[in-house]
């Protein structure tokens, strides 16, 4: 059977990373935080990727 790429580490790994360029990725974490999107884009800009340290830059509800 063909690996395809996605084990369940990758998925957690994913997961764990926000894609400032991807839409629903930064209107999911907006709504999670109570964030505008362009504080979440400018969030990953200054701390990076990392689910957690965007969070925790924002503020978590």
């Amino acid at each position: 059977m063909a690996n395809t790429g996605t084990t369940s580490r990758g998925r957690n790994q994913d997961r764990a990373r926000v894609a400032g360029g991807q839409d629903h990725e930064v209107k999911y974490e907006a709504g999670k935080t109570g964030a505008s999107k362009a504080n979440v884009k400018s969030a990953v800009k200054s701390v990076g990727n990392s689910r957690k340290k965007v969070e925790d830059k924002l503020g978590k509800k």
